[in-house]
């Protein structure tokens, strides 16, 4: 049986940071882990311009409360579920998630929490583990399911490297020259197709 272990941000909804850029007009935050591969040099770079500019838990919050899936995003989810099993495996927060999660119709979800002080300054985060996309494909593959994984960045090729079938979803040029063994689709449409190959192909 196939389980499907798949990114969020830039595959079911637009990057947050990315928003959070627009919002504040700070356009440090628009990197993500589609131009910095190192997760920690990226969040420990946020978490210096967050503090710079006295941004506070809330005002991220505040940003992903205007955010919406892609569109498309929710019926081809809905499809996922009916056939098989689904996890979303993010490199965002606990904290981020939920009202996403709400707009998805609550899909699991495995994701980080953030360190937040009294004052609600980010301060630092906390990984549930290392390479932690790799290891839940891992952990489903001890438990006898094959995995079809699928993701947009530098964060999730690990992840597409381990599980039976990895695929790049919509990703920037360079993650694609960079790995030219993963297949690569650019809408849902092409993504069911290839998915089902594999999973009614049992």
């Amino acid at each position: 049986m196939y389980v499907i272990c798949t990114d969020l941000e830039g595959v079911f909804v637009p990057e947050v940071w990315i928003n959070v850029a627009a919002r504040t007009g700070i356009p440090e935050l628009k990197l993500t882990t589609r131009d910095i591969s190192d997760y920690n040099v990226l969040m420990k770079q946020r978490i210096r311009i967050l503090a710079e500019h006295g941004l506070k838990l809330k005002d991220i919050q505040d940003v992903i409360a205007t955010i919406r899936p892609l569109d498309g995003a929710l019926e081809f989810l809905q499809w996922l579920r009916d056939v098989t099993q689904v996890i979303v495996v993010s490199d965002t927060f606990a904290q981020f998630a939920k009202p996403l999660m709400m707009q998805l119709d609550k899909p699991t979800i495995f994701c980080h929490n953030l360190v937040v002080d009294e004052h609600d300054n980010i301060t630092g985060y906390t990984l549930r583990q290392a390479d932690p996309k790799r290891k839940v494909v891992q952990a489903l593959q001890s438990l006898d399911y094959k995995v079809i994984a699928f993701g947009d960045s530098y964060n999730d090729v690990t992840m597409l490297q381990q599980a039976e079938v990895g695929i790049l979803f919509c990703p920037p040029q360079k993650v694609i020259d960079d790995y030219p063994e993963l297949p690569v689709v650019y809408d849902y449409a092409a993504l069911r197709k290839l998915i089902e190959k594999y999973i009614f192909s049992e």
